[in-house]
């Protein structure tokens, strides 16, 4: 009997400004290609509305909502048949979506938090709009971006039945390497954040005023006036049909991490998996736990300042550079691709029905 998923995220049509839309991409399209049957609910919200890369996603069912009064009326039969159903972070009203979800549903429910820090961090000041104290315990699953000893902190101080890992990942078929010459020495992509902003002007910014010969690139919305060096170019936005050309144009590229994620740790960014699978070798900034995703040295490369990025850019001879590339893509491709997560998700959903998961064979190209 095909397994009947409903998940309601802050957005599969829109890229714009956020990574969720390119986790619940690969996510979709993977558990339909396992068989599964996903209807997947977002509200309508101006911003994505007037920015949508993928307005017709062409696997699932995908259904734009008004309200959740609206939702209610539409869907309830749905949310209520589902094998699983699950809500997402930063979802619109998605407090009081959950309540409703938690109390109708007669399948297995899941919050799945894709900004699980911040969600922590705000928690501790008070209920957010789209999660509350009293509603995580209801949910049978806590699916976390995070994992590491948050998913411990999940059960024992939130009081979550089951916190398990659900990370980011990749599409192998949509990111790979390109032969083609360098356009960049260093590039970064990311929307504005202010508490990522001094790890950029530290790592890329400073080592780009330092070496003018160099050549930048910082792609990403939202960024207030800066003072930009001349050698780096400002791209606004790149819809993710236009990453891995944007990865295969750079020698190198950047990865940086918000502050409740570092604090966090075991918090692997989509950027990262998406760079590693094209055999672009990887700068980052350094949090607990990355070395549980990629050997240091081998996979990944560090950066605390912009003495260790110029290293990196004018010492490491071009043979070691693309190893390290080379051994961050096979790494990615035998654990972190959309397929393994779709995966992991179905055996997490009999894991709370009490039955065997699902083995199907994970494969990667």
């Amino acid at each position: 009997m095909q397994t009947q998923i409903v998940i309601f995220g802050l957005s599969i049509t829109s890229s714009w400004g956020n990574g969720h839309a390119t986790t619940y991409r690969g996510l979709v399209r993977e558990l339909s290609a396992l068989g599964a049957d996903v209807l997947f609910l977002e509200r309508d919200a101006e911003w994505y509305a007037s920015n949508r890369d993928l307005p017709r996603p062409p696997y699932g069912r995908t259904e734009i909502y008004s309200d959740l009064a609206q939702v209610q009326r539409l869907y309830a039969r749905e949310v209520r048949r589902a094998d699983l159903v699950i809500v997402g972070s930063y979802v619109p009203d998605g407090s009081a979506l959950g309540e409703w979800v938690t109390e109708i549903a007669q399948g297995v429910t899941a919050f799945y938090d894709i900004d699980t820090p911040i969600t922590l961090a705000r928690l501790a000041q008070g209920d957010v709009p789209y999660i509350s104290r009293a509603l995580i315990p209801r949910y049978d699953l806590y699916l976390s971006f995070t994992g590491g000893p948050t998913l411990v902190r999940l059960q024992e101080e939130y009081g979550a039945q089951r916190a398990r890992a659900l990370y980011c990942s990749v599409d192998p078929a949509g990111y790979a390497p390109e032969a083609r010459a360098a356009r960049w020495d260093l590039g970064y992509m990311g929307t504005y954040s202010a508490d990522r902003q001094p790890a950029l002007e530290r790592l890329l910014l400073d080592a780009a005023r330092r070496c003018r010969t160099a050549r930048f690139a910082v792609v990403g919305p939202q960024y207030p006036e800066i003072d930009w060096p001349a050698n780096v170019q400002r791209i606004e936005h790149l819809s993710p049909v236009g990453h891995r050309r944007f990865y295969n144009a750079q020698r190198f590229t950047l990865n940086l991490t918000r502050a409740d994620m570092i604090e966090a740790g075991y918090s692997p960014s989509v950027r990262l998996f998406e760079a590693a699978a094209c055999g672009t070798p990887i700068i980052s900034d350094y949090w607990p736990g990355l070395e549980t995703y990629f050997r240091i040295g081998e996979e990944i490369l560090v950066s605390r300042s912009a003495d260790d990025t110029l290293r990196a850019l004018q010492e490491l001879p071009d043979e070691e550079r693309f190893a390290i590339g080379r051994r961050a893509r096979r790494r990615v491709l035998a654990e972190h691709t959309s397929r393994h997560r779709a995966v992991e998700l179905l055996g997490y959903m009999s894991e709370v029905l009490g039955r065997p998961a699902n083995t199907a064979a994970v494969s990667a190209s």
